[in-house]
């Protein structure tokens, strides 16, 4: 799919993420995850977005139960990798390594991300090598 094919409102975006963190499930499953999150919507509306993103193709609905169980048929990278490529192209024209130090100089990183980030850099740095 191409960039264009990944682009998801809000709202859609975030019953992809309950998907992604919590595994497959129903309607209700879905609502009461969205619920303890503190986004208040109603069954229908959950419905009504499980069924739009099975229709673009973002989640496979199985009819073999009593209730519907959905998953994700795409995975978080996937839209992370599509949505940094337009803000990239967007922002930035393409040049990755000026959203890095944008991000860099604006948002902390945990000790972990930050001694992770200095091991892809001294990998990057050998490969120039």
């Amino acid at each position: 799919m191409t960039a264009r094919e990944y682009e998801l409102g809000t709202a859609e975006l975030e019953v992809l993420k309950v998907l992604w963190d919590e595994g497959p499930g129903s309607v209700r499953d879905v609502l009461e995850t969205l619920h303890a999150r503190s986004r208040m919507v109603a069954y229908t509306t959950v419905q009504t977005m499980l069924t739009r993103l099975a229709q673009k193709g973002f989640v496979r609905a199985d009819k073999s139960g009593a209730a519907f169980v959905y998953r994700a048929t795409i995975t978080r990278a996937e839209i992370s990798q599509s949505r940094l490529r337009q803000l990239l192209d967007q922002l930035y024209d393409g040049a990755a390594g000026q959203l890095v130090l944008q991000l860099l100089k604006t948002e902390r990183l945990k000790p972990g991300e930050i001694e992770e980030l200095q091991k892809l850099i001294e990998r990057l740095d050998a490969k120039r090598k």
